[in-house]
C-alpha cells in the first residue's frame, strides 16, 4: 500500500497555473499586516458543534457591528474579528465576557507573528457579585 501511494505521489504533476510563482511585494506584507492591526482573535470554548454563521450573525447583532466588521474563520472554532475603528475593538474588549449558546468566546488581541499554530486562548476576563459577605 505504501508503495502505491508512493507511486501515485510521483505521477502527479502541477497545472502551468499552479507552477506559477505568488510575490508578495514589501508594500503587500505591510498592507496585510496592518489590516490585522485593528483584530481580536476568538474562540468558542466548548466541545460541541455549533453553528457557525449563526454564531457570526448573533456575535454581530450583539456587538452592533454589521458591515463595519469583518469576521473570517482562520482554523478550527478560531476567528478574526476584523474592525474599522480602535473604539469598536476596545468597547467589545471591555464589554465582556461573550457567549454564543451559552459557550463562553474567549478573545485576544492580534498581534504582529501570531498564527493559528501558536495561539493561546486560555483565560477570560469575568465580573463576578458576591452577596452577603463580608470584607
Amino acid at each position: 500500500m505504501e508503495d502505491d501511494v508512493c507511486d501515485s505521489l510521483d505521477k502527479m504533476k502541477l497545472t502551468s497555473e499552479e507552477e506559477e510563482t505568488i510575490a508578495i511585494s514589501d508594500e503587500g506584507r505591510r498592507e496585510a499586516i496592518e489590516s490585522c492591526n485593528l483584530s481580536l482573535i476568538g474562540k468558542f470554548l466548548t466541545c460541541k458543534s455549533y453553528n457557525k454563521l449563526a454564531a457570526k450573525t448573533t456575535i454581530r447583532r450583539a456587538w452592533g457591528l454589521n458591515e463595519s466588521m469583518q469576521i473570517l474563520e482562520v482554523g478550527p472554532n478560531l476567528f478574526q474579528f476584523k474592525f474599522q475603528f480602535e473604539f469598536d475593538l476596545d468597547r467589545i474588549l471591555r464589554g465582556g465576557p461573550w457567549t454564543f449558546d451559552n459557550q463562553l468566546l474567549l478573545l485576544q488581541r492580534w498581534k504582529k507573528g501570531l498564527t493559528v499554530g501558536n495561539i493561546r486562548l486560555e483565560t477570560a476576563s469575568l465580573w463576578i457579585q458576591i452577596w452577603g459577605g463580608t470584607i
